[in-house]
């Protein structure tokens, strides 16, 4: 048998904020998780979105360096319809985050933002256009 993809991590500054931003985007993380040095949540499908703390990575590889740029993994969310689209970014920009790609309509068909979350790392926002 083949390895099966069952997480997905992301390193995190502060896990409060971060956990905020994302249950902004609708994911159920349960609040005890706030100041935990891990955290999860399951999404659709069974995979898991895991949380460390910059403090968790340190202790466990020596060679982790904190902050800089991202050049991880982005998240993509689906939106219901483009409104949608452009009602998540404004609401995540008046909250704070920073709008990396204002709404725009892709060639490919769909309407798309790109924000980023309190770390650095691109969360794309999308939804089908239709014709």
């Amino acid at each position: 048998m083949a390895p099966i993809i069952n997480g997905i991590g992301l390193g995190v500054a502060d896990m409060a904020t971060s956990l905020n931003f994302y249950r902004r985007l609708g994911l159920d993380i349960p609040a005890g998780q706030d100041n935990e040095p891990h955290a999860e949540v399951e999404l659709p499908g069974g995979i898991r979105l895991m949380f460390d703390t910059e403090t968790l990575l340190a202790s466990i590889d020596p060679g982790f360096s904190p902050g800089g740029p991202k050049t991880g993994p982005s998240l993509a969310f689906l939106c219901a319809d483009p409104a949608e689209v452009d009602s998540t970014h404004a609401d995540l920009v008046a909250a704070g985050y920073d709008s990396y790609r204002e709404p725009w309509d892709a060639e490919w068909g769909q309407r798309y933002a790109v924000v980023h979350d309190p770390d650095g790392y691109p969360v794309d926002l999308f939804a089908w256009i239709k014709h």
